[in-house]
């Protein structure tokens, strides 16, 4: 497991006074400030942060050593982390996914499908996108736990009772 979480993202600047429009990837879209300074992922950076005001999609936010619009424009797409020891506990149905990421994917009799290659959410529910072998496209997978009964981080893997046909 990785030592840092992403829990947000700069989507660009806002406004011309060095402001930038932050996506939150925390439960609490607000908490993303407790959980400061935040780094790059290289660690190379850091950033205390204060929520100025909430906009479509996020937060107009000020970080800090950012004070112009080009500034702001240059940390377009950057990721911010936070160390996992600043984050809550999570109940035993839950995960953070970054730890869910690479982890091996199998069905139920035990035969590898493949691994997580990515969690993604459009609103509904989390899915799963596994990559599979000797395959370019990727599956979904809904992450309910009716099709993903078992998750084993210290095994790093995944068991799954995949809808019929799914991997076909």
């Amino acid at each position: 497991m990785s030592d840092k979480i992403c829990v947000g993202a700069v989507a660009g600047a806002f406004g011309v006074q060095g402001e930038v429009r932050l996506k939150s990837f925390t439960a609490d879209p607000e908490a993303i400030a407790d959980y400061a300074p935040l780094t790059t992922e290289d660690g190379e950076q850091s950033f205390d942060l204060q929520i100025t005001r909430a906009i479509p999609q996020g937060f107009a936010v000020r970080l800090t050593g950012v004070r112009s619009k080009e500034e702001a424009d240059a940390l377009k797409g950057t990721r911010l982390f936070a160390p996992r020891d600043r984050l809550p506990s999570l109940p035993d149905d839950e995960y953070y996914h970054a730890d869910l990421i690479g982890l091996a994917v199998y069905d139920t009799g035990g035969v590898e499908l493949g691994h997580v290659k990515a969690v993604l959410n459009h609103g509904a529910s989390d899915l799963l996108e596994v990559a599979t072998a000797g395959q370019s496209a990727t599956i979904l997978l809904p992450f309910t736990l009716a099709v993903v009964p078992t998750v084993d981080l210290a095994a790093g893997r995944i068991v799954t009772d995949p809808p019929e046909g799914l991997f076909d």
